[in-house]
C-alpha cells in the first residue's frame, strides 16, 4: 500500500516558514559521543561551543547540509531507561528516535554491523507506509531509525 499523496501546503499559516533544522541528543561523555557519531555514522563536525557547563556541537550527515544533530555532553545527565527490545521502548511517552533516510536499509545495516553498531531491530518492511525500516542505537541507547522508500 503506497503512502497517500501529501496534503496541500498551507502557505497562509503564520508558521509557513517552519522547516526541520536539528534534533538534540544528550550524552554523558561529549568526546565519546562526538567520536561515535563521526566515526560510526561519518557525520561531519560543523560547529562546537560551550554553554553553562555543557559542551555542544552541530554534526551533519555526510552529504546533508540541511539537518544537524545537536550533540549535548558533559555534566551528570540522568541515565535513560534501558530497553529489552524495540517494542519495549514504545511504552514511554516523549521523544523516541530520530530517523535518517537511506537509499538501502539492508546495505546500511550491514555496514553498521561491520562497524560494531548495536542493531536494535533488524530490517523489516512496513507496507502501510511503503518503507523498509531498521533501528539501531548509539552506545547510550539513543534510538536511530533508518528509512528506505519502496
Amino acid at each position: 500500500m503506497p503512502m497517500p499523496p501529501m496534503p496541500a501546503k498551507n502557505n497562509a499559516t503564520p508558521f509557513a516558514s517552519m522547516r526541520s533544522d536539528h534534533v538534540a541528543v544528550r550524552v554523558p561523555d561529549y568526546e565519546a559521543g562526538k567520536r561515535w557519531y563521526m566515526e560510526e555514522l561519518d557525520f561531519r563536525l560543523v560547529h562546537e561551543w560551550p554553554s553553562d557547563g555543557v559542551q555542544f556541537a552541530y554534526l551533519a550527515p555526510a552529504t546533508d547540509d540541511g539537518f544537524f544533530l545537536e550533540l549535548m555532553g558533559g555534566g551528570s545527565p540522568t541515565p535513560k531507561r534501558e530497553y529489552a527490545d524495540l517494542d519495549d521502548s514504545l511504552c514511554d511517552a516523549g521523544y523516541h528516535h530520530l530517523c535518517l533516510h537511506v537509499s538501502s536499509v539492508d546495505e546500511t545495516v550491514a555496514e553498521l554491523r561491520r562497524r560494531g553498531v548495536i542493531i536494535v531491530r533488524e530490517p523489516f518492511t512496513l507496507e502501510s507506509i511503503s518503507r523498509r525500516l531498521a533501528f539501531f542505537a548509539d552506545q547510550w541507547g539513543n534510538l536511530i531509525e533508518l528509512s528506505e522508500a519502496l
